[in-house]
């Protein structure tokens, strides 16, 4: 039955790959509506994180980033499938990295990077930012059910010298990389609320005290690496601007969980500036104090 499922869903998904970006996002508005008036997909979740997170705005506000953030989600999906087509020439032209020396500079001391992101803007186009470093790019993800449709989105993110381990994974291949003396620099979505048995540290966030990810700051420490954080901006539709945040040069001095707080903190000024962008859906303030 997977096998069936993704005979009859690639081609669809082919071809609105090789769309032009205008015939492209007028299927995400046609796809936005459905989502949000049709389906509702989460939207009591959706809500209530942006009621929880943001309630200083009014509700009319609230509505409003309520809307674009599903319209921005929309795009993101029809934009990951863009992505088994696009060129590395439009990828670039799309997705621009503001001061790629820091990177650079980083690749020099001979110690893996630690890059940590968030769900905002396009986490899906971050992974082209490896065809612009020399550093061996790993992308850290949730494996999916279906094989078939698995196997495709590892082509696709992995398609800008990448490679694709799933999270029960992570840690051995990172063991085995520095006992090795390879460096590479991991990249993470660490904004998430982590499963109950693997709480180790509760701190402020958009407000509100919730348990958050250490594992790329235990990671880092353990394993000597340069952490980074990838801020990136949503320029205007189709078009992307990362800017990258040093966090420490040297995480196994840095004291516990200080590394942890600053990726949290530069989080929040991500959906400060700009809340639509974030990725509201994921039940985020499930666990809190």
């Amino acid at each position: 039955m997977q096998l069936l499922i993704f005979i009859i869903a690639y081609p669809f998904l082919w071809f609105i790959s090789i769309l032009p970006f205008r015939l492209l996002y007028g299927i995400s508005d046609g796809v936005y509506f459905v989502v949000y008036y049709i389906i509702k997909y989460r939207k009591e979740v959706v809500r209530a994180n942006i009621a929880l997170a943001l309630p200083h705005f009014s509700q009319e506000e609230r509505l409003l980033i309520e809307k674009k953030s599903y319209h921005h989600l929309c795009d993101m999906f029809l934009e990951m499938i863009k992505t088994m087509t696009i060129s590395s020439a439009e990828m670039n032209k799309r997705f621009v990295v503001t001061n790629l020396t820091i990177m650079t500079e980083l690749e020099q001391k001979e110690k893996s990077v630690m890059l940590i992101a968030s769900h905002y803007a396009s986490w899906e186009w971050l992974l082209s930012f490896n065809q612009k470093v020399s550093l061996k790019g790993v992308g850290v993800y949730k494996k999916l059910a279906n094989q078939h449709f698995d196997k495709l989105v590892r082509n696709i993110r992995s398609k800008y010298n990448t490679e694709l381990v799933p999270t029960n994974k992570t840690i051995s291949l990172i063991a085995d990389n520095y006992r090795n003396n390879i460096q590479c620099i991991y990249g993470l979505a660490s904004d998430q609320s982590p499963k109950i048995d693997r709480i180790f540290h509760w701190q402020s966030f958009m407000g509100v005290e919730v348990p958050v990810h250490t594992g790329p700051e235990m990671l880092a420490k353990k394993y000597d690496m340069n952490v980074v954080f990838a801020k990136v901006k949503k320029v205007k539709r189709g078009y992307y601007e990362m800017t990258i945040v040093p966090l420490s040069e040297n995480a196994k001095s840095a004291p516990d969980f200080k590394i942890t707080e600053a990726y949290i903190k530069e989080v929040e000024k991500q959906i400060q500036e700009a809340p639509e962008f974030y990725f509201w859906t994921h039940k985020r303030w499930k666990h809190r104090r």
